[in-house]
């Protein structure tokens, strides 16, 4: 009797203990983070963002339902987002997840709200077909509204949502101004990059030629592939911009290359000579690397023409980033026709730091040159390791105030083109860049967020000796486990024989 009353006492104590936790989870929302970059630890930046804001903001998530694993975590992972969100803000955010695919009114308005479907591969039955599904967002602040119009798994959430309230939130943006009037890219060639910046500031074209443009009201100026000479008195411009305390960034092309005509030839516009005078050598040369890019080519074999893609040095693939805001969560970037950079000192007042450099087997080629394709490449093609291709330069550059530089020996990585000829540049080159001017204008920390996501850490960018360990380690470790586990089980069982078999075993 009195076993049944424990019993009953125990029982009863746990589904107590059951109640009492499920109503403090369904009150306080906690989420361990266990994972290297604190994917799901909300920033300072996001923090700082949620306690300035003085209205409601409104999330509408149009998720549809019953959809594959990594579909129905993404929309897992986004309602707990949105939770810890509404947390933080103590209440200031609030959402409700909407199935579109429930009815037809339904899928109308998120339709109407910017979120359009898209197809996904569903396995059903041993056959795979093709399901429409809602992956959106919408978010309201005030009269103001943002759309995000795909989340996708691995995205940068966090900075999705953080960017779309402080986009509504902020009063005043921030001015940055590109430079114009010598053949740079025009603004409508960046189509990703503008849509990246014009989150957090205002961008605007600036001719230095005219006398009336009043660069002291930029945070940054950039400077994107001029193709034409730079007066002297322009030049002496950017010095004044620098003295003021103010900041450039210079994608430049200091060689270029033609694969129309397979020809590589040497760019002057007097940058490279503004540049040495601060201590930045670009130097005129083509980088090659073994890291690199491809290119289509067109072959013949007999009567059928087919096309093939080749390794192409010339187009270095940029993967060791040095560990600062500008560079952090980066994994590839693809600088065609890149230069290196070299740093000699001619000022004690300033510093610089290599934020992008190659791989271990790169090396240089001089213009003039023509490009073979199909070249074999050897190892010793390649005798030169870690050569910078974009590094920063701060303190006092010019005059007694602290300003920064930074020099990109690329001009054309972050250009999509324009009209029939325009492309999807790779997303990292787009974050290259926008991380680069960020650092430079902005201090709310939302720089941390864009790189923030699930990133691929392919195996073909490690080098053998890495690939061999991996190999061996994901071969050998589980069968060393299940030894180890039978060799403990084996040697407890054994003492217990070996207690039992004993005379004052009880």
């Amino acid at each position: 009797m009195k076993n049944k009353k424990s019993i009953l006492t125990y029982l009863l104590l746990i589904i107590g203990v059951i109640i009492l936790v499920n109503i403090l989870a369904d009150r306080f929302f906690l989420r361990l983070d266990f994972t290297g970059d604190k994917r799901y630890t909300l920033s300072k930046a996001t923090r700082d963002i949620l306690g300035s804001i003085n209205e409601t903001v409104t999330v509408t998530a149009y998720f549809s339902e019953e959809l594959p694993a990594d579909f129905a975590r993404l929309r897992r992972d986004f309602k707990e987002e949105l939770i810890e969100y509404s947390t933080r803000s103590k209440g200031k955010v609030m959402f409700e997840f909407i199935n579109p695919n429930k009815d037809e009114a339904s899928q109308q308005k998120a339709m109407q709200e910017g979120i359009n479907p898209v197809l996904i591969n569903v396995r059903e039955k041993d056959q795979v077909k093709q399901q429409k599904a809602y992956l959106g967002a919408v978010v309201h602040y005030g009269d103001k509204k943002e759309v995000i119009p795909l989340i996708q798994p691995g995205a940068a959430m966090e900075y999705s949502l953080s960017t779309s309230i402080k986009k509504m939130s902020v009063e005043n943006k921030p001015k940055i101004a590109f430079l114009e009037g010598h053949k740079e890219n025009s603004l409508n060639s960046m189509i990703q990059v503008m849509q990246s910046l014009s989150v957090l500031y205002d961008v605007e074209p600036v001719n230095l030629n005219d006398t009336a443009a009043k660069p002291e009201k930029y945070k940054t100026l950039v400077i994107v592939d001029p193709k034409d000479s730079i007066p002297a008195y322009q030049l002496r411009r950017l010095d004044d911009f620098l003295a003021m305390g103010k900041n450039i960034y210079i994608a430049m092309n200091r060689v270029n290359g033609n694969l129309q005509t397979s020809s590589g030839t040497v760019v002057n516009t007097g940058l490279e000579q503004w540049l040495e005078k601060k201590g930045i050598r670009v130097n005129p040369n083509f980088i090659i690397d073994q890291n690199c890019g491809k290119v289509t080519v067109n072959q013949q074999q007999g009567y059928m023409t087919f096309q093939s893609s080749m390794n192409f040095p010339y187009l270095p693939n940029i993967t060791k980033f040095a560990s600062t805001p500008a560079t952090r969560g980066l994994t590839s970037v693809v600088l065609p026709f890149a230069s290196s950079i070299d740093f000699f000192a001619v000022n004690k007042e300033v510093t610089f730091t290599a934020l992008a450099s190659t791989s271990e087997k790169s090396g240089t080629e001089n213009p003039p040159l023509t490009f073979n394709i199909s070249r074999n490449w050897q190892q010793q093609d390649f005798p030169l390791s870690n050569l910078t291709v974009c590094g920063e330069l701060s303190g006092k550059i010019v005059g007694n105030a602290n300003a920064r530089l930074i020099v990109t020996s690329d001009g054309d990585f972050p250009v999509n083109g324009e009209g029939q000829q325009a492309r999807q540049i790779p997303p990292d080159n787009v974050n290259f860049m926008v991380n680069a001017i960020d650092w430079l204008s902005d201090d709310t920390g939302l720089i941390d967020l864009r790189t923030k996501e699930v990133t691929s850490r392919p195996l073909d960018q490690m080098d053998d000796s890495k690939k061999l360990l991996l190999k061996y380690f994901n071969f050998l470790v589980p069968i060393l486990l299940i030894i180890g586990v039978g060799i403990f089980r084996w040697q407890a069982r054994r003492n217990t024989r070996m207690k039992r078999m004993n005379e004052n075993y009880i």
